[in-house]
């Protein structure tokens, strides 16, 4: 499988644009007093982007855009991509300018880069042990408020798929609707309802927590996939032979990565995993004045 990804999927978007505002806003603030105070404002200098932990590459052509939006002029030679397998010691980039923009623009760099790093390289480490299965991972909206987007991205960077990225892009019937709604066929025929209504084309998928539930669920259809939620290996195999093909299944709740292959072989078409996002160590680097 080729990782090697050499185009930001994200769109620049006003939104996108004003993070980036927002994210210098909060470390500069009125200005970075101790390089305005010790650096004149023409001199000139490179800094390369060191490795210092093996790991998957991820968030370069955000780091472009970071870059882009402080300061126009700095110019950014990338050696590495996003989605390489790097180790200690490799160099993924080096930009030339001024060095006052060098300085204030290092850590807003790093610590996107470093989480995007480390999203990907646990989401690599999921998709290698998927290997030889039909099963795919999908992250989830456990993701850290305004970095989303970019966690997302790292995902996707890393080999996985994204679910949902919002409330808004699919529909997902959890527990708390179906027992707020009053059951599994109030859920699904108020959603379906409610779709043709606003006229939204959005998938469906419903969480089922036993056998009764997921019989209800086939016998009133008009899903489109069917998550299995903290069934057993066992249980799950026996659920993927009564769906039978008629919709997506994904597996989700309790697993981990020494019982991934376990729920994979099953025949699951999806594994979701809040792991990749929720709890990761970002992956170490550096940016150093050559």
């Amino acid at each position: 499988m080729k990782y090697n990804n050499s185009e930001l999927n994200l769109p620049m978007t006003n939104d996108f644009k004003q993070l980036i505002s927002l994210w210098f806003a909060e470390d500069i603030g009125d200005g970075d007093h101790t390089t305005l105070s010790c650096i004149p404002a023409s001199a000139m200098g490179k800094s390369q982007l060191i490795i210092k932990e093996n790991g998957v590459l991820a968030g370069v052509e955000v780091a472009r855009e970071i870059f882009n939006a402080f300061d126009p002029e700095l110019k950014m030679t990338v050696y590495i991509h996003d989605g390489a397998e790097v180790k200690v010691g490799d160099i993924a980039f080096d930009v030339q300018g001024k060095v006052q923009s060098l300085l204030q623009t290092e850590r807003l760099m790093l610590n996107i880069m470093q989480r995007m790093s480390g999203v990907a390289t646990r989401t690599r480490e999921y998709v290698k042990e998927l290997e030889g299965t039909k099963t795919r991972v999908l992250d989830t909206r456990k993701t850290t408020p305004g970095l989303r987007l970019l966690e997302k991205e790292a995902v996707k960077i890393g080999g996985g798929v994204n679910h949902r990225i919002g409330l808004y892009d699919m529909i997902l019937l959890k527990d708390n609707h179906v027992d707020f709604a009053g059951g599994i066929e109030n859920a699904i025929e108020r959603t379906k309802a409610y779709l043709k209504e606003k006229n939204k084309p959005l998938k469906i998928e419903i969480e089922v927590r036993n056998f009764d539930e997921l019989a209800k669920v086939i016998a009133v259809g008009g899903v489109d996939r069917i998550m299995l939620d903290n069934f057993t290996p066992e249980n799950t195999r026996k659920a993927v032979d009564i769906i039978a093909g008629k919709y997506e299944t994904e597996s989700s709740g309790g697993i981990t990565f020494s019982t991934l292959k376990d729920y994979a072989n099953c025949g699951v078409d999806y594994i979701s995993v809040g792991a990749l996002t929720h709890s990761v160590k970002s992956l170490d680097m550096s940016f150093k004045a050559v």
